[in-house]
C-alpha cells in the first residue's frame, strides 16, 4: 500500500514538473527562438541546465519553506502530498483549459494553507510573510517598470533594435578543407552584441523559474521524508527538462498571442526585472509567481512610457485643481509616431512568422533625439493596447480564484475526507 502510494505520488510530482517545463520554456525562450538565435531543442538544452542551476541552489530554500516552513513536515503523510500535488496539478491544468498563466506556486501554497487549517498546524508568521511578499512583488515591478518606461525605455529604443535573423546566427563555412562555424550571412556585430543579450536574458529567466518552481513539483514528498531535497531537485529537474523537450515547443510557436504583442526590448526588460524579483524572493525562500511580477511590470512598462507625454508637474497641476488629466495609455510601447523608425517586431511576431524578413533598421539617432519629458504627443503615444483588457482581467481573476479555489478544497479534503490531524 505504502510503495503504491509511493510510486503514485512520484508519479504526480512528474506530471507537475512536466507541465511547469511546458510552459516556463515558451516565457524563457520565446524571444531568443523567434529571432532565430537558438533552436527548440538548443533551447530546451539551455532551459533546462539554467532551471537545474536555479533549482539546485536557490530553489532548494524554496522547497524548505513549503516541505516544512507553512506547515510542519510531519504533517505531509503519503496521502495528504498527493493531495497537495494534484491541487498544483490541477492550477496547470485550468491555467491549459483557459490558455492563462496561473500561478502553480499560489496554488500550491493554497494547498498546503487548507492542510495546515485543517489540522491547525498553519505557521500564521510565515503565511504573513509570504503573504506579504504577494503584494509587495508584483507593486515593486509594477513601479520598477514605469520608472524605465519613462526614464530609461526611450533611450534604450533609440540605441537598439530587435528582430528575426533569417539565416540563422551560425552557419559553417565548407569554403576551406575543414568545415568551420561562422557568423550567418546577414549577421552583424550589433546582431552578435544583441543576441547575446538576448540568449543571456533567456537562460536568467530559466535560473529563475528553477529556482521558484521546483518546490511546487516535490515538496510535500520531501517534507514526507519519502525523497530527500536532492532526489527531489534531480526528479523535478528530469520532468521539467521532459516538459522542455516535447510540450514546450508548442508555447515556443504560439508565445506572445492572447494577452500582449510585446516588442522585443520590452520583453528583456521585463524578463530582467521579473526575474531579478523572484530570484531574491527565492533565495529568501518565499515561493512566489514569476507570471504575476512580469504581467504587472509589463503594464508598468507601457504605462510609464505614456507617462512621458505628461511632466511631474503638470500631473500634480491636474490633481489639484482636477479635470480629467492626461491620457495615459498602456499601448505606447507599441505606438508608431509618424515620421520616427518604425518599431520592430514583435514577440507574437517573430514566434508566429509573421514579423517582416528584412533586417531591422538600424537606428542612427543619438540619444538626445529622444524627445525631452513632456514634448511628445500623447496621441502618438496611445499606438495600439500594449495587453488585451479582457486576457490581463481574466488572468488577474484566475490569480486570486486559483489559490482560494486551493485552499479551500485542500481543506473541505482534509477536515472532512482523509482527516489527517485525527
Amino acid at each position: 500500500m505504502v510503495v503504491g502510494l509511493l510510486i503514485v505520488g512520484l508519479f504526480v510530482a512528474a506530471f507537475v514538473g512536466y507541465n511547469i517545463g511546458g510552459s516556463s520554456t515558451g516565457v524563457a525562450f520565446g524571444p531568443a527562438v523567434g529571432s532565430r538565435i537558438v533552436g527548440t531543442v538548443g533551447a530546451a538544452a539551455l532551459f533546462t541546465g539554467f532551471a537545474f542551476w536555479g533549482g539546485w541552489t536557490v530553489g532548494r530554500n524554496v522547497v524548505e519553506t513549503m516541505s516544512e516552513g507553512i506547515v510542519p513536515a510531519s504533517q505531509f503523510t503519503l496521502e495528504a502530498s498527493i493531495a497537495v500535488l494534484f491541487f498544483a496539478g490541477f492550477a496547470l491544468l485550468i491555467s491549459n483549459l483557459f490558455g492563462v498563466p496561473a500561478s502553480t506556486s499560489m496554488t500550491a501554497v493554497g494547498a498546503i494553507v487548507g492542510l495546515g487549517v485543517a489540522t491547525d498546524t498553519l505557521d500564521e508568521a510565515e503565511m504573513f510573510v509570504i503573504v506579504s511578499a504577494w503584494i509587495v512583488a508584483p507593486l515593486t515591478a509594477f513601479w520598477l517598470g514605469v520608472i524605465v518606461g519613462r526614464y530609461l525605455y526611450p533611450h534604450l529604443d533609440a540605441r537598439f533594435s530587435f528582430g528575426r535573423i533569417e539565416s540563422g546566427l551560425l552557419r559553417l563555412d565548407r569554403s576551406g578543407t575543414v568545415p568551420r562555424p561562422a557568423l550567418g550571412e546577414d549577421v552583424t556585430g550589433r546582431n552578435v552584441v544583441g543576441a547575446a543579450l538576448v540568449l543571456a536574458i533567456s537562460c536568467y529567466m530559466a535560473f529563475s523559474a528553477g529556482a521558484s518552481n521546483v518546490a511546487n513539483a516535490v515538496a510535500p514528498l520531501v517534507g514526507n521524508g519519502a525523497i530527500t531535497i536532492d532526489e527531489g531537485i534531480v526528479l523535478a529537474i528530469a520532468a521539467i527538462g521532459l516538459g522542455a523537450f516535447t510540450i514546450a515547443r508548442r508555447t515556443l510557436a504560439t508565445i506572445g498571442e492572447g494577452i500582449t504583442d510585446l516588442p522585443i526590448l520590452a520583453a528583456l526588460v521585463v524578463s530582467v526585472i521579473g526575474a531579478t524579483i523572484i530570484t531574491v524572493l527565492s533565495r529568501l525562500g518565499i515561493p512566489a509567481s514569476l507570471a504575476v511580477s512580469t504581467t504587472s511590470c509589463i503594464i508598468g512598462l507601457g504605462w510609464g512610457r505614456a507617462s512621458r507625454a505628461v511632466t511631474v508637474a503638470e500631473v500634480a497641476t491636474s490633481a489639484v485643481q482636477g479635470g480629467d488629466g492626461p491620457d495615459l495609455s498602456a499601448g505606447a510601447l507599441v505606438a508608431d509616431a509618424e515620421g520616427e523608425v518604425p518599431p520592430g517586431p514583435t514577440v507574437g511576431d517573430i514566434a508566429t512568422g509573421e514579423a517582416d524578413p528584412e533586417p531591422p533598421i538600424e537606428r542612427e539617432e543619438a540619444p538626445s533625439s529622444v524627445p525631452p519629458i513632456g514634448e511628445e504627443d500623447a496621441g502618438e503615444l496611445a499606438g495600439e493596447d500594449l495587453f488585451d483588457p479582457a486576457a490581463t482581467a481574466r488572468i488577474v481573476v484566475l490569480w486570486i480564484l486559483s489559490p482560494t479555489l486551493s485552499a479551500v478544497g485542500s481543506y473541505l479534503l482534509f477536515e472532512f475526507v482523509l482527516r489527517t490531524g485525527a
